[in-house]
């Protein structure tokens, strides 16, 4: 059992980057188009590091577009624990590719979705990704953040040990909600289609807990700009390699700060 077990707990923080003159404007970006962040966006950022801020991050891994560079070097300028962080770019972090119809109007996937008697984060454009192919690029990038975490945290955390069943979903809003002892917290900062896929492979595959008061379908939308989603995450350590033993969601696509900032 995993009480008798060492084990190290992970604070997982995803969030979907801030907003663009693309988003503002309906426009699907996708892989395609590298555009920076809106004022808007820049201010949803703002409001992300001032909420994030007492959080000791630990690792910061982000896209290589843009949109999510800013949006993480605009978090990070506020922490107080790990402003001099480096950003970990990784390609595999990257959004959905939505194929022909990026630089074009959100409405034209959905038509085109709709024709093909489908959701339009079920159909695949031509040109672009399935959802199957970003899920397993995810997988691939989940793979190699449990054996980075393990690698660099195992001797130093490992016996701390949290029982999730334990850990009950805060209604409040804090940013340390549900971290009560975990000794990890690593940040990763990507894209709202992929996010859907991750989150999809955290339920289906994971067996993922969810939080009360949420629901699949709830969970499987797409997130806000700058929503975050907070999962707690338990290795153990099997033949020289890092396993995922649970994985529980404290909070899903929260906007908490968004609201924050304009009190």
């Amino acid at each position: 059992s995993l009480k008798n077990s060492p084990c190290i707990d992970s604070n997982i923080i995803f969030l979907h980057s801030g907003e663009t003159i693309y988003n503002k404007k309906g426009i699907l970006q996708g892989q395609a188009i590298d555009s920076p962040l809106s004022d808007t966006g820049f201010k949803q950022a703002e409001a992300a590091g001032h909420y994030l801020k007492e959080v000791k991050i630990n690792s910061v891994y982000v896209s290589d577009m843009l949109r999510a560079q800013q949006t993480a070097e605009t978090i990070l300028k506020h922490s107080h624990s790990c402003s001099a962080l480096p950003i970990n770019l990784d390609y595999l972090l990257k959004e959905r590719s939505f194929g022909i119809t990026e630089g074009r109007q959100m409405k034209e996937l959905k038509e085109l979705a709709n024709t093909a008697g489908q959701s339009f984060l079920d159909f695949t454009p031509p040109g672009g990704e399935t959802k199957e192919q970003v899920m397993e690029r995810f997988k691939t990038f989940w793979e190699k953040l449990l054996q980075q975490i393990g690698d660099k945290h195992w001797d130093a955390d490992s016996g701390s040990n949290l029982p999730l069943a334990q850990i009950q979903t805060p209604v409040e809003g804090k940013a340390d909600d549900g971290l009560q002892d975990v000794p990890v917290h690593v940040l990763v900062v990507t894209h709202g289609a992929y996010m859907c896929e991750a989150v999809r492979y955290f339920l289906e595959e994971l067996n993922c807990s969810i939080p009360l008061l949420s629901n699949k379908s709830h969970m499987l939308s797409l997130s806000p700009n700058t929503g975050l989603c907070r999962f707690i995450v338990t290795l153990e350590k099997e033949n020289g390699r890092f396993r995922l033993a649970q994985i529980h969601c404290v909070f899903i696509h929260r906007v908490d700060h968004l609201k924050l900032s304009q009190e």
